[in-house]
């Protein structure tokens, strides 16, 4: 899909190809080998469907960044020539000029993600487009201060989880697009470890219902 000067790929569950001149990876996952190799990977917790250490053996090369929660460490020493960040929430960071910030993703009721882990979901900005990955999280209060950047002029894209159990379902997660106000809304995490592609359907369906705009994307 493009978006402005941005390509944004699908690579199915977590996982997004976003090139810009600079090929950024978050969350890889079952991917083929044919991948282009990455100037950044971003991971956003230690899961094996997140931070899947032979995907991301596939895309590395000399100097690549591999910014990730501080659970992914003993994970990504295993891999020669690569520049791994430990990154935190809170933290905003400029990677060769792309600029991430790590916000909370957590479930406040179910054991999976609990907030005191401090895993993280990631806003990346580039010039007028900002993308939010949300990481595996829930519909959680923090969400309410991504509000403003949809209202700046941006286009303003939100990456979010609609597998259930995990994380959101469909219906929560298009309760926190209406939330958030994104300029576009595209669901992920289902068809894999959780959720069927109906989750994704039903949730571009319930966005609509709610005035956002939302488009599934096809893995490719």
């Amino acid at each position: 899909m493009r978006i402005g000067k941005i390509e944004l790929r699908y690579l199915g569950n977590s996982g997004f190809l976003i090139s810009n001149g600079k090929t950024i990876y978050i969350d890889p996952y079952n991917l083929t080998s044919s991948e282009p190799k990455a100037d950044i990977i971003l991971v956003t917790h230690g899961h094996y469907d997140h931070c899947s250490l032979v995907d991301i053996e596939k895309i590395v090369k000399s100097g690549t960044i591999v910014a990730v929660s501080a659970d992914c460490q003993s994970k990504i020493t295993r891999i020669e020539d690569v520049n791994m960040q430990i990154i935190e929430q809170g933290d905003e960071l400029n990677f060769q000029g792309t600029r991430v910030q790590a916000v909370p993703a957590y479930n406040p009721k179910k054991k999976f993600h609990p907030k005191s882990e401090g895993w993280m979901g990631f806003i990346v900005k580039f010039e007028n487009i900002i993308i939010y990955h949300a990481g595996d999280t829930d519909n959680i209060s923090e969400m309410e201060k991504l509000t403003g950047y949809g209202k700046q002029g941006n286009e303003f894209v939100a990456l979010l989880p609609v597998g259930g159990n995990y994380t959101m379902n469909a219906e929560e997660a298009a309760s926190a697009a209406s939330v958030i106000k994104p300029t576009l809304a595209i669901p992920m995490h289902y068809g894999a470890v959780a959720g069927t592609e109906k989750d994704a359907d039903d949730f571009v369906k319930f966005c609509s219902e709610l005035g956002v705009k939302a488009v599934k994307l096809e893995k490719e």
